[in-house]
């Protein structure tokens, strides 16, 4: 539970927060399970704070400062972060289905668990954040930046990440189903058995992506770059590779039945 004063100094306003945080350094403030709905916290210095299970649905965030705090648990629905400091921030199953995240800095946080549906994160940092079996679907990463994130077992099924940096992402066993992946940056990345059918990755850089065994049954590839791509056993019955580039990719046993190739033909 939340400790009281703590509560009292963190409501009294920023002034009085910010004196009492930097008078007393040394104590860290307890806010678990607090109910801080629709509070207003532009601004705040929340850092390395205890906030698990604490309702910050609605919250004004902007710009606050939650770096290396404990907000699992937490409820952030419809929250508003935009550009908000949650690097090294604990969010393990967190709700933050429809928050606002916008140009936010998740890099090496840890939402594993965490609800992220419909969530807005346009222009966010997400290097080496921790994703595993997160509910991405819906969510907006349109030139997010998720180098190196681990997205292993995550939904990202329906979710925008037009023009996104997963360079070096691993995204095995993920379901990317009807994602938009046009123009995104995956040079690297580990797609083993993802499932990425009806997906749409026209023009997205694949140079030397893992798809070994990855459903890309009806996906929309053309114009897409696989030089080097590992596609063993993959599923691209009925998928466009209308323009795309496979020179060096290993596609042995990759299932073209219906598919449209790289030179406009169609195999049966």
């Amino acid at each position: 539970m939340a400790n009281v004063e703590h509560l009292r100094l963190l409501q009294a306003g920023a002034v009085q927060w910010v004196e009492w945080r930097t008078t007393y350094p040394q104590i860290e403030p307890d806010l678990s399970a607090a109910n801080l709905q629709q509070n207003n916290l532009r601004g705040a210095d929340l850092q390395g704070v205890n906030l698990s299970k604490v309702d910050l649905s609605h919250a004004l965030l902007v710009r606050a400062n939650l770096s290396y705090a404990n907000l699992s648990s937490a409820n952030l629905h419809q929250s508003k972060l935009s550009e908000a400091n949650l690097s090294g921030t604990h969010l393990s199953v967190a709700n933050l289905s429809q928050a606002i995240l916008t140009q936010a800095d998740l890099s090496h946080a840890t939402l594993i668990g965490s609800d992220l549906r419909e969530a807005n994160l346009r222009g966010a940092t997400l290097n080496q954040t921790n994703l595993i079996g997160t509910d991405l679907s819906g969510a907006n990463f349109r030139e997010a930046d998720l180098g190196a994130a681990q997205l292993n077992r995550a939904n990202l099924s329906f979710a925008n990440l037009i023009a996104a940096n997963l360079i070096e992402a691993d995204i095995s066993e993920a379901n990317l189903y009807g994602i938009d992946l046009m123009g995104a940056y995956l040079y690297k990345a580990n797609l083993y058995k993802a499932r990425l059918n009806q997906a749409h990755l026209s023009g997205a850089y694949l140079f030397r992506v893992n798809l070994t065994e990855a459903d890309l049954s009806g996906a929309d590839l053309g114009w897409t770059n696989l030089k080097n791509a590992n596609l063993a056993g993959a599923n691209l019955s009925g998928a466009n590779l209308r323009g795309a580039n496979l020179s060096g990719a290993n596609l042995s046993g990759v299932n073209f039945h219906n598919a449209i190739m790289p030179d406009g033909s169609r195999l049966d």
